[in-house]
């Protein structure tokens, strides 16, 4: 990573010295070259957690949280048409001095092409048209450890995505994910199989309140190809926003959950409730999970911030542990509290 960043200096140190040394060249070509340049940006990471299972382990980690570095560029086409590009890596583990490795993991890569006519259409890996239309709540906290999971299958890669302009606040978004011959697919029993897994939504603005509606198919995603179905309502209303969430996928689960953000000049606090009802029966009845969240989060500049994040999970024997006896345990309750910072640029 360092000798990638030295020579990203040298290479912009060499472009600016050999620019200036032009005589010739005027300042609004100068400035049109430092506009065709990409982008690069990143962010570092750092949480303390501390984690506790009700009458079993707890235990405290110092860890990385996902820091990532990442370059974007756009450029015109032709008039009124944008082409685009986005790579993102993660898995720096800023944490560990000692790894051998990092940024090995993919988080994004995408390049795309977008106007005011026809909207934009991208290829590659990128946050899914469900995800972005109906997930704001497990989408939002750093941490997000105990955030109940939306049971949908169609993964981030391989996807052909497309988002329609306004049509008087409403939007039309759909997502194609292309699996080959040789692609690995997250049903065990469809392993090697093309598939072809879509998503679809729409998502209309007015004012202060924003709708949304989405599907995914799931087409080699588990045995059942029952396709799962989300609705998302959100209000803003000058400081405060208020979001509520419903997904539902047959013989699977339910989830419910609603939020709410206040902003206080540097200072933003949310509270959420979230909870998913199992269609699996065990012993006792309905399996049911829940979870209470609470962050506060302070900007300390444009650039850095740091939160406290504690969550709170119950449920029917949902969480697993090994005990002290090297078997595995569950029990019902589970906390997390969480101390972090972040400086990105």
């Amino acid at each position: 990573m360092k000798k990638t960043l030295i020579a990203s200096a040298i290479a912009v140190a060499t472009f600016s010295g050999s620019a200036l040394a032009q005589s010739t060249a005027s300042a609004s070509e100068l400035a049109a070259r430092m506009d065709s340049m990409p982008t690069v940006y990143g962010n570092i990471q750092y949480v303390l957690v501390h984690d506790n299972f009700d009458g079993g382990p707890s235990s405290v980690e110092h860890a990385d949280n996902g820091s990532t570095i990442g370059v974007k560029h756009d450029h015109e086409l032709a008039p009124g048409i944008t082409g685009f590009l986005k790579i993102e890596l993660e898995g720096l583990a800023a944490d560990d001095k000692d790894r051998e490795s990092g940024l090995e993991d993919l988080d994004e890569a995408y390049i795309g092409v977008k106007g005011d006519s026809f909207g934009q259409v991208w290829v590659g890996s990128d946050d899914s048209t469900y995800e972005r239309a109906v997930t704001e709540i497990s989408e939002y906290y750093e941490v997000a450890a105990l955030s109940q999971g939306v049971d949908y299958t169609t993964g981030e890669g391989d996807l052909i995505q497309y988002m329609s302009p306004s049509f008087g606040g409403l939007s039309l978004w759909a997502a194609v994910q292309v699996n080959g011959d040789g692609d690995d697919s997250p049903s065990s029993d469809k392993g090697g199989d093309k598939s072809y897994p879509y998503q679809l939504a729409a998502v209309f603005e007015t004012g202060s309140l924003e709708l949304a509606a989405a599907v995914d198919s799931n087409d080699g995603g588990s045995p059942s190809n029952e396709n799962t179905y989300g609705l998302r309502a959100s209000f803003d209303a000058d400081a405060l926003r208020v979001t509520g969430e419903f997904h539902t996928r047959k013989d699977a689960s339910d989830t419910f959950g609603v939020i709410g953000y206040y902003t206080m000049g540097a200072n933003q606090f949310a509270l959420s409730y979230e909870l998913t009802q199992f269609d699996e029966q065990s012993s006792m009845g309905e399996v049911d999970s829940d979870t209470i969240t609470l962050q506060a989060l302070h900007n300390l500049s444009d650039n850095m911030y740091v939160y406290f994040e504690g969550y709170l999970g119950g449920g029917d024997e949902v969480y697993e542990y090994t005990d002290s006896l090297g078997g595995t345990a569950t029990t019902d309750e589970r906390s997390i509290a969480s101390v972090g910072a972040v400086y990105y640029f």
